[in-house]
């Protein structure tokens, strides 16, 4: 029983700090607080624009279905161009933190330059198929 209970607070223990991490985003003052949500506000943005992305993807394989072999290619289009803008979106994104390099709100820059590059992406990909 003893172990049980030694057992059942160290687990307890070990999850207090991951709850503890979770800023009032609303609210966040603290430059660590401030870059824990501008990446989760990444990560929202990033998770709509995979979401667009397969909508995207399905509507050009049915365009390459329904066009002769030789004016297929919307498929591989859209691929190459999402795999070049990852490179383009990572690259620009890491320039845009330098202004703080090394500082504690490089993050900040960077993930808020993620954010932004995704949801104008996420856009892009929906104006595609927007007809």
């Amino acid at each position: 029983m003893l172990r049980v209970l030694l057992a059942t607070a160290s687990l307890t223990l070990v999850a207090l700090p991951a709850a503890a991490q979770t800023p009032d985003c609303a609210n966040a003052m603290a430059q660590r607080d401030l870059n824990i949500c501008a990446e989760q506000d990444w990560q929202a943005a990033d998770a709509d624009l995979n979401r667009a992305y397969q909508q995207v993807m399905a509507e050009m394989k049915a365009m390459d279905t329904a066009l002769p072999p030789e004016l297929q290619g919307a498929e591989t289009a859209l691929r190459s161009a999402q795999r070049a803008w990852i490179t383009y979106r990572d690259a620009n994104c890491t320039a845009a933190g330098f202004p703080m390099r090394g500082g504690s709100a490089e993050p900040l820059l960077v993930y808020g330059c993620l954010r932004q590059m995704t949801l104008d992406r996420t856009e892009e990909l929906l104006a595609l198929v927007a007809y």
